[in-house]
């Protein structure tokens, strides 16, 4: 029916009211207004404006005043101070800061080891790297933060820049969209993109269709309509309001006038910008720096705790009570204060910032390989604890590309139906076929499904070099014209021509079949598709060259080629087409046969399109039409109203079941999920019984039976409690399946999961989704059918839309977190060992055997090379077998503390215990260290250092060595005897630096995997480390062996046996650690097979009960 419209004088009237009451309306107002669901004229009058003469220059700028104009606002971001200062918010951060501002006030106060002398400037080394090291890593944050928020201007750039609008007394023109107000009445062609949120007033076409998909997840576009007899509910979806055009949309198809009920942030754009502000407000930090964070603030209660006690357990050093009196010796006060704080540079990993970010990074690069773009370097890290995978459905878990995998048409006797299965999966023609083919010289039925399905379409199949075959058009037509070249063509010759064709060019011949077909056939008219008859037809003759054309243009009837919803195409049908070409009768029972085979099909989620034709006297006038608009039947094709005539007493041909199959890998996806512990739920936009079966089929269920169990509709959802809505979300192991979803349900859903400790992985690819990507702890968007919105809210853009791409890269983010874990703990179990290190040196009472400046050269530079490598760990073999850490998982568990413990402890005995062993023995394990002849003393003499002064048996005059490599010889004697333990100490100190360092690199190949052994994990499938070793004992060796740097670093050169003492006491570490990996073992096997009794045990008792419970709800 054409549109009704307003009459001239209700216009006028509308023209003629009080303009002026409108800007002074109320916000509650306004909003209780519903357009949707008032007619024309209501519309007119509340919004006080005119179809015919618009609104006047003065009106809208009263309107301008009142309202704003038709922009997003953009929220107030943090200032540049504000950002660096948040940089330094973090307990490790201030730790760093602190121990490098007492560093640099006690170097500064240093009169360095000549008295009078001046400052030493190694003493200003330690704080002027740390200080750099945040300064850089404040810089970084920095940089990350300000490149983070570009989902809004993205939305922005989704609004129209111009709008035709009709104002004062009726005169058409183009103004800044910015610049429209609430009651404007706004003129749309095809093409146009919509510039606020408009009532349709006026339809100026047969039809009007709008592509919303980005705003509201329609995969195709949607009639919209101005009738006032089809107004829609006050309380509806977006989708249900066919009346409405949505700013940011595009107008696909017709022409219309509209009028303005909402601008700016007002509109449905404007609330999902309000929803990604909000979403951002609650985003919180990610996993991994909640699990620093927690770590800084127990170390730095530690390190406090540990500093005083060893500056505490020497205060009689410094501090006596003699004979009544009290002494203080302020000197050496200061001397175990430097130990306290040289204890806490110890303590903390310095290059733990560096090579965190070093390894996100690295991830990052790998992580695209497959076709995954991380935006945001933490969320690298955050996948590895994903818990629960929020998925759409189409075209992230199936193909996106609608396949026919069925065929029905009616016996050679036309009193029963067949089927035939049709193989493949995509728009690819040589993918698969049409199974028990017939020979289409004798059967009718394919030939004419054949025609019907390459003329009765305007879709295109086109082969893209890389991309494959695609579908230009709607994705069920595109399935048609497959389903047509896999069916072929009737003359031998035409199809022998096709098939060479694309074997010559795939490009060339992507639908050489229906362009075979076509070249035979000529289209009159296309009779286009309505949602009253829900079917579309062609009418066409056959081409005629120009000899037949010439002798009898009239001689050649039409014929209609019509496709539909089966029940429709059903219900206009007379007869039905058999194999042999004949058009019977078609019969009640053979009509029941086919709405079977039609139920048969849906409840298997196959979306049914049947196929019919209508040729010779049927048509009556249409028979001779030629394309002339003299010609009288095109006065009936004009008028959409005669199209369901047309259609009718129609000849059944057959019915196509098409689907958007699931994709090949995602089965295996699905399971590997499972192991890995990680629930996936399915929200999508689909209806509730496809969902179902695509589930049930791709293994999220187990069973249409259970899919029944878990799946929910969006609606059933909102009308639940919040318990009740808890209690559809529980579950360890189960899946979920949300059909008929909104936006708002997925953010419902997210904040839900997330509440109960979740680590939610969310993806999406409308600006509708926008919202949930960004509430969830990882937004996925999709790089082919991902807006542009969507995309900047997300974390993640997943490049070729896959869901096994999501699996792959959760294994990778658990990669990582590995990775980064045996960095933590290869450099957190060295650091322990240089505490023990300094605690024992100071509770045995022995002279300081790793000065701060040494502790800082091994930790940010000897432990950095190996640190960094160990991010280009091979992942476990078991890695997704394990489950997904929880939010409230501790990065230090009790089993890794007493790891860390175990290897710390072993590494601090060994660097006092080589320092002891040098200053005590001439030989060890039957090494020879008696080489520099060296004075040894005993173990008391030693731990009684600092009153060698004072001993008066004599045993003591002093002590002398050599080094290798012909460096300098020591010699303290007489006075300076007592020198033998503080510069004396080189050859002790310079033991204890090296097997720190070689231990740290035998840790390092411990830390290529958590549990597995160096046997089964060699240290080969890490190149990258062995590299980074070398270089590591490179930089060692030059400090070593170049004696400018050894003098820096109060070292001297080492002998071949005093090496070999090295390695003897580095090397035991692996065989502890070996130990401890195997109790790893032990307790990872025993966790996954009760897991795995527990999803086994789930299924009956726990489905049952759960059955219960839904069915209640409902």
């Amino acid at each position: 029916m054409p549109p009704k419209r307003p009459s001239s004088k209700k216009k006028n009237g509308s023209k003629s009211s009080s303009s002026s009451s409108f800007s002074s309306r109320d916000e509650e107002e306004m909003h209780a207004f519903a357009p949707w669901s008032r007619t024309v004229e209501e519309n007119c009058r509340f919004y006080e404006t005119s179809l015919e003469f618009g609104l006047s220059s003065a009106e809208v700028a009263k309107r301008q005043e009142r309202f704003g104009a038709n922009e997003l606002t953009k929220a107030k971001g943090k200032s540049l101070l504000k950002l660096v200062l948040e940089q330094f918010d973090d307990a490790l951060v201030k730790i760093l800061l602190a121990s490098a501002m007492v560093s640099f006030v006690l170097a500064f106060f240093d009169e360095g080891p000549n008295p009078g002398g001046g400052k030493d400037i190694t003493a200003f080394v330690e704080p002027l790297v740390i200080l750099l090291i945040l300064v850089l890593n404040a810089i970084v944050g920095v940089w990350q933060e300000t490149n983070a928020e570009n989902a809004l201007e993205a939305l922005k750039e989704m609004q129209s820049p111009d709008a035709r609008v009709i104002r004062n007394s009726g005169e058409m023109m183009t103004v800044p969209a910015s610049e429209l107000v609430v009651g404007d009445i706004v003129a749309l062609q095809t093409g146009d993109r919509v510039p606020a949120d408009l009532r349709v007033m006026e339809l100026r076409t047969a039809t009007l269709r709008c592509e919303q998909a980005s705003l509201t997840g329609e995969s195709v576009a949607v009639d919209k309509q101005a009738e006032d007899d089809e107004l829609c509910p006050v309380e509806i979806e977006l989708q249900g309001k066919t009346n409405i055009m949505f700013s940011g949309t595009a107008v696909s198809n017709g022409q219309c006038t509209g009028m303005v009920c909402a601008i700016g942030m007002n509109t449905e754009m404007g609330k999902i910008q309000t929803q990604i502000e909000e979403a951002s407000s609650e985003e919180e930090d990610t996993p991994l720096k909640q699990k620093l964070d927690a770590f800084g603030e127990v170390l730095s209660k530690l390190i406090a705790i540990i500093c005083l006690l060893v500056w505490l357990i020497n205060y009689h050093h410094f501090i006596s009570f003699e004979n009544g009196s009290f002494a203080f010796n302020f000197a050496k006060c200061t001397y175990y204060f430097k130990i306290a704080v040289a204890l806490a540079v110890a303590a903390i990993p310095e290059g733990l910032p560096a090579v965190i970010t070093t390894c996100l990074a690295l991830g990052t690069r790998k992580m695209a390989k497959q076709n995954a773009i991380v935006r945001k370097l933490p969320s690298v890290e955050t996948l590895g604890c994903t818990s629960v995978i929020c998925s759409d459905k189409t075209g992230t878990l199936t193909t996106n590309q609608m396949s026919a995998v069925k065929f029905v048409t009616a016996d050679k006797n036309g009193t029963k139906t067949r089927a035939f299965n049709v193989a493949g999966t995509s728009y690819d023609p040589t993918q698969g076929g049409v199974e028990n083919l017939p020979d289409l010289k004798q059967d009718a039925t394919f030939v004419v499904a054949a025609q019907i399905c390459a003329a009765c379409n305007s879709s295109q199949i086109e082969f893209v070099e890389g991309s494959g075959y695609r579908c230009i058009g709607e994705p069920t037509e595109g399935a048609l014209k497959i389903l047509a070249e896999k069916i072929g063509c009737e003359d031998d010759a035409k199809h022998r021509k096709a098939m060479n064709r694309r074997d010559k060019s795939s490009k060339d011949g992507a639908q050489a079949v229906c362009d075979e077909i076509m070249s035979n056939v000529e289209v009159l008219s296309t009779l286009e598709f309505d949602r009253n008859r829900k079917s579309m037809s062609v009418i066409c003759r056959e081409k005629m060259n120009n000899t037949k054309k010439s002798k009898n243009s009239n001689g050649v009837e039409n014929y209609l080629l019509a496709k539909g919803a089966p029940e429709f195409i059903l219900e206009r049908c007379t007869h039905i087409l058999t194999p042999d070409g004949m058009e019977i009768p078609l019969t009640k029972s053979m009509r029941n046969d086919i709405l079977k085979r039609q139920q048969g099909m849906a409840s298997v989620a196959l979306r049914c399109l049947a196929l019919a034709i209508k040729s010779g006297p049927e048509l009556g006038v249409l028979s001779s039409y030629d394309g002339s608009h003299s010609h009288p039947g095109y006065k009936i094709l004009k008028d959409p109203s005669q199209y369901e005539v047309v259609e009718s007493e129609m000849t059944f041909v057959g019915l196509a079941g098409l689907r958007d199959p699931p994709r090949p890998e995602v089965k295996d996806a699905i399971n590997d999920c499972k192991k890995a512990g990680i629930r996936v739920i399915v929200i999508t936009g689909d209806n509730k019984l496809t969902a179902e079966a695509i589930c049930a089929e791709i293994g999220v269920f187990d069973s249409m039976r259970e899919a029944a169990e878990f799946s929910f509709t969006g609606r059933e959802f909102t009308q639940m409690t919040k318990q009740q809505q808890r209690a559809c979300l529980e579950g360890e192991f189960n899946g979920v399946v949300f059909s008929r979803a909104e936006p708002k349900h997925k953010q419902d859903i997210v904040r839900l999961l997330r509440e109960d400790g979740h680590i939610v992985a969310m993806t999406g690819d409308g600006v509708n989704d926008a919202p949930a990507l960004k509430l969830a702890d990882i937004g996925i968007s999709m790089g082919i059918a991902g807006t542009e919105v969507a995309k900047e809210a997300s974390d993640m853009i997943l490049v070729d839309d896959n869901f096994s791409t999501i699996v792959s890269a959760v294994s990778e983010g658990r990669s990582i977190y590995d990775n980064m874990k045996a960095f933590i703990r290869y450099m957190i179990s060295s650091n322990v060992g240089e505490v023990v290190s300094i605690f024992l040196t100071a509770a045995l009472g022995l002279p300081e055997g790793l000065i701060p400046v040494q502790l800082l050269w091994v930790n940010l530079v000897t432990d950095g090379p190996p640190a960094t490598a160990l991010g280009f760990n091979p992942p476990d073999k078991d890695i997704m077998t394990k489950p997904p850490r929880r939010k409230d998982d501790e990065l230090l568990t009790r089993w890794s503390v007493f790891r860390y413990a175990v290897v710390g402890l072993y590494v601090g005995i060994a660097t006092v215990g080589v320092f002891c062993i040098w200053y005590t023995r001439t030989s060890f394990m039957f090494i020879d260290l008696s080489g520099d002849n060296h004075t040894t003393v005993s173990m008391k003499q030693l731990m009684d250092w600092e009153n060698c002064a004072s001993w008066t048996d004599g045993a003591f005059k002093g002590g002398s060595y050599s080094t290798a490599m012909d460096g300098p010889s020591f010699s303290f004697t007489g006075k300076n005897k007592c020198d033998y333990f503080n510069e004396g100490k080189a050859k002790a100190s310079t033991l204890s630096l090296s097997v720190l360092v070689t231990i740290e690199m035998f840790n390092a190949l411990n830390a290529l995997s958590e549990d597995s052994s160096l046997f089964t994990s060699p240290p080969w499938i890490n190149p990258y480390l062995l590299v980074a070793m070398f270089v590591s004992f490179g930089l060692h060796f030059v400090i070593l062996y170049v004696p400018s740097f050894a003098t820096i670093f109060s070292i001297v050169p080492l002998s071949f046996n005093e090496w070999m003492l090295v390695v003897l006491c580095a090397l035991p570490v692996c065989i502890i650690d070996e130990v401890l990996k195997w109790f790893g073992r032990r307790m990872n096997e025993k966790e996954l097979r009760a897991r795995l009794d527990a999803m086994k045990n789930t299924g009956k008792n726990g489905k049952a009960k759960k059955t219960t419970s839904t069915r209640r709800r409902r």
